[in-house]
């Protein structure tokens, strides 16, 4: 290969070895999980050029699980997620800026109920390798956090003893394994 060829890397999303998930503040004295079971996504880089990753993950909102059905259905309401208007959560990363030797700032577009804003999230590259089936994969960590206002989520309730039900700040916890081509 001449200096002027590059090699184009691509991946998707295995679902069965990836996980999105996050957390939240509850009576201001504890947390919440969540995650959502159904998504998507690919990548595409030059290879070993992190910053020229371009990244699409798609999320079906009503995928939305933390274990318990009444607290799922009012997080798929208009209150929240707003389901059946907003039935995706998209994100559409821009590239990865190396902050150390395998850490990254992911820069991007995350799109709720229809309302797109800039995030910064932090990712861990974890290196690739091949599985036993001669599949080669790629593992990231991804960490980040987002005011939940900032996407119209506004939703609370005051608690007697002052203070808020449910927490503004929202933590992303992903781990994503890429199959890649």
């Amino acid at each position: 290969m001449n200096a002027t060829e590059t090699t184009l890397v691509q991946g998707v999303i295995d679902p069965s070895h990836s996980k999105i998930q996050f957390k939240v503040k509850h009576l201001m004295i504890s947390n919440v999980l969540g995650s959502f079971k159904e998504f998507e996504g690919k990548a595409s880089m030059v290879e070993n050029d992190f910053s020229t990753a371009v990244i699409n993950v798609s999320i079906n909102a009503a995928s939305i699980d933390t274990e318990a059905a009444d607290r799922d259905a009012h997080l798929k309401s208009p209150d929240f997620f707003d389901v059946e208007n907003f039935p995706k959560i998209e994100f559409e990363g821009k590239g990865m800026t190396p902050k150390d030797e395998d850490i990254f700032e992911l820069t991007g577009n995350l799109t709720i109920k229809g309302i797109t804003k800039p995030v910064s999230l932090s990712v861990e590259y974890g290196g690739i390798m091949t599985d036993p089936w001669g599949n080669k994969k790629a593992g990231y960590s991804v960490t980040g956090e987002i005011n939940r206002k900032d996407w119209g989520m506004g939703w609370n309730a005051a608690l007697e003893a002052g203070g808020v039900l449910v927490g503004e700040k929202i933590k992303i916890m992903c781990d994503v394994e890429f199959a890649m081509s």
